[in-house]
């Protein structure tokens, strides 16, 4: 059976401002997908990434990184729910699974995840990745997207 092709996109941004932008795209791009992997350095600004996302999504409580408590759970103004895991502190895959992470994966819920490098062997195959680096200013970004595992969105080639 032939690999489902990987789709990519690039969005760049000049300024936080543009984060809603940057989110509505990126919701446009991943279509039905619900597992969605965040990369970038130590203050790249996924969390702040996250929050745009999820503010677009119609989320109206506070949207904070889950450092400690792993995984925060968001409800959209249409009675969906997203997980939001920030996996920086665990210190292996199977305290992932102790806390259910394979069950929040397969729910059809949107999963933002955070540190996705530290549960690599638990996640699906079907996932969207998201890289955050800095740009040529301090709130600059650039911000990579791609799909494997198919893409049942928009077609975004780059």
């Amino acid at each position: 059976m032939p690999e489902k092709p990987v789709l990519e996109k690039i969005i760049r941004i000049s300024s936080k401002a543009e984060l809603p932008r940057a989110a509505d795209e990126l919701l446009a791009f991943i279509g039905q997908k619900k597992v969605i992997l965040f990369e970038g350095e130590m203050a790249a600004g996924k969390t702040t990434f996250i929050k745009a996302i999820c503010e677009r999504l119609g989320v109206k409580e506070s949207v904070s990184s889950p450092t400690f408590a792993l995984v925060n759970e968001y409800a959209t103004t249409h009675g969906e729910l997203v997980y939001h895991f920030d996996f920086y502190r665990i210190d292996s895959e199977a305290e992932a699974l102790d806390m259910g992470a394979l069950e929040y994966f397969s729910s059809g819920n949107l999963c933002l995840v955070e540190w996705p490098s530290k549960v690599a062997g638990i996640l699906p195959d079907e996932v969207v990745e998201v890289t955050l680096e800095t740009g040529e200013t301090d709130e600059a970004r650039i911000i990579s997207i791609s799909a494997n595992g198919g893409h049942d969105g928009e077609d975004h080639r780059v």
